[in-house]
């Protein structure tokens, strides 16, 4: 007997949105687990060529957790393509001053790049504090392991 293989189709898609507390979890921790669900890893319907994944909502970006001595050694760069133009930043500045982007780069590290993990990837939302706007869509609060 053959096995059949299902194939995901987008009109048959259920997404539920997630909401996610990023207070001490470790922040590769978090963005692996949240790029599994945004990518839809988690689901049996998993298909690598659709988009089968589900909405995040990540608050309270700035209270994440560093772990080791990422603080001060981890360093983000920036490139404008002009002479002199990298910019460089620590893991503690970026905390301290733009906690969101940190948490979207670490969560894009973790995703397939090209046209579809771009699509997957603006199914997240991440907010510095504890409030967001989405509550239209009645998010589940999903607890990740520390």
């Amino acid at each position: 007997m053959q096995r059949q293989t299902t194939i995901a189709k987008p009109l048959e898609l259920k997404r539920a949105w997630y909401v996610v507390d990023a207070t001490d979890i470790p922040l590769g921790r978090l963005a692996s687990q949240v790029a599994q669900i945004l990518m839809g890893k988690n689901k049996p319907i998993y298909t690598p060529n659709e988009d089968t994944g589900d909405y995040v909502i990540i608050l309270n970006a700035a209270k994440v957790k560093l772990t080791g001595d990422a603080e001060h050694k981890k360093n983000y760069y920036n490139v404008s393509g002009y002479n002199g133009g990298l910019r460089t930043r620590s893991s503690g500045t970026m905390k301290r001053e733009y906690p969101c982007e940190m948490v979207e780069r670490a969560v894009w590290g973790m995703m397939p790049k090209g046209p579809l993990g771009r699509k997957e990837f603006k199914k997240l939302f991440v907010y510095e504090g504890d409030k967001h706007e989405q509550q239209a869509q009645q998010p589940i609060v999903l607890e990740l392991k520390k």
